[in-house]
């Protein structure tokens, strides 16, 4: 498996790179961790509906081909996108899901910090507050996109929106919750990363 630290990349040129690599990858080809950060952008989910886009101002709305409905990217966010072969992994969709949400809640535990999936919204939560958010495609049994989790963004970006279609969901992030005590982004990635390599099957 590879992990690919993109740094700061745009949003359509990303997705773009991920749809040729899940196309052009054959049975052998290794599994990818894209770790990066977007510019400011809100993406609309494939059933995204246009009342939870509230007041996206002077940021950029981009329809995209993930599930789920919108959500925001932005510096201080984290990113991972999940380029796997669920198929050879022997993984359903709901499995990819609940691996990727018990990955971040194990790291948040080391951290100190409760937190819980919903069954019924994706993501997971501090307290009832939204920390992180899934999105998955599946083409030809192989997964590209991932998920989002906050550090340290402007989380006022989300109160221009329904986050995940959820009129009124609370945002939060671990400079909120932690302060002073917070990680840097790399390391949080780095802890995600090794975290998520240990409940994915990735090859």
């Amino acid at each position: 498996m590879h992990v690919r630290e993109l740094g700061q990349v745009p949003y359509l040129a990303t997705i773009d790179a991920m749809k040729a690599f899940t196309k052009a990858r054959g049975a052998d080809s290794p599994d990818e961790l894209w770790v990066l950060e977007h510019p400011p952008v809100f993406t609309q989910g494939i059933a995204g509906k246009v009342e939870h886009l509230l007041a996206p101002g002077d940021i950029e709305v981009i329809q995209t081909d993930r599930g789920g409905q919108v959500t925001y990217h932005g510096p201080g966010q984290i990113v991972i996108y999940i380029l796997c072969d669920i198929r050879r992994a022997k993984l359903g969709v709901r499995d990819l899901v609940t691996a990727i949400e018990s990955a971040i809640i194990d790291y948040l535990a080391v951290l100190n910090i409760e937190a819980v999936a919903d069954p019924k919204a994706p993501g997971v939560y501090v307290a009832g507050e939204k920390i992180a958010a899934l999105g998955l495609k599946i083409s030809r049994g192989r997964s590209y996109h991932g998920l989002s989790f906050n550090v340290d963004p402007d989380l006022s970006h989300f109160g221009r929106i329904n986050p995940c279609g959820y009129a009124g969901l609370q945002v939060t992030s671990l400079a909120r919750l932690l302060g002073d005590r917070c990680p840097e982004q790399s390391h949080a990635a780095d802890a995600l990363v090794q975290h998520l390599q240990s409940k994915l099957p990735l090859s």
